[in-house]
């Protein structure tokens, strides 16, 4: 037989797609922190919110990006690209100093930026 039988590489390749289909949105989970628990309903969103992380050390990100709390304002106004109609997501770990997550969401909301969330994870019943 003198051709290549090109099913084998077809199925693979098919595989190889519906792997990285299922499991490219779980990469984009962002800082890692552990949410507070509420029985808040979820809220559907058209575009990807600017999200804002508070590690329980205080290291602030913007995106994925760790950012001075003296800077957010400056580098939120350069990406928020609504202006100050940008949805805005705060997420702080439970574990997160009060004052720092108040500190944050005050300069942002001193800047003009009105439309800000916060986020928490949904509670089980046994939590």
């Amino acid at each position: 037989m003198a051709e290549i039988n090109m099913t084998p590489m077809v199925d693979v390749m098919l595989v190889l797609l519906i792997i990285f289909m299922v499991a490219a949105p779980l990469m984009t989970v962002g800082v890692p922190l552990e949410l507070p628990k509420t029985n808040a309903k979820a809220l559907s969103a058209q575009k990807q919110p600017i999200t804002i992380s508070v590690q329980r050390g205080g290291e602030i990100f913007l995106q994925e990006t760790p950012v001075a709390a003296e800077a957010v304002v400056e580098q939120l106004k350069a990406i928020a690209e609504a202006g100050y109609e940008e949805r805005i997501f705060l997420r702080a770990d439970s574990a997160a100093d009060y004052g720092t997550v108040m500190r944050v969401m005050s300069r942002i909301s001193a800047a003009g930026f009105k439309n800000i969330g916060l986020v928490t994870s949904q509670e089980t019943a046994g939590s």
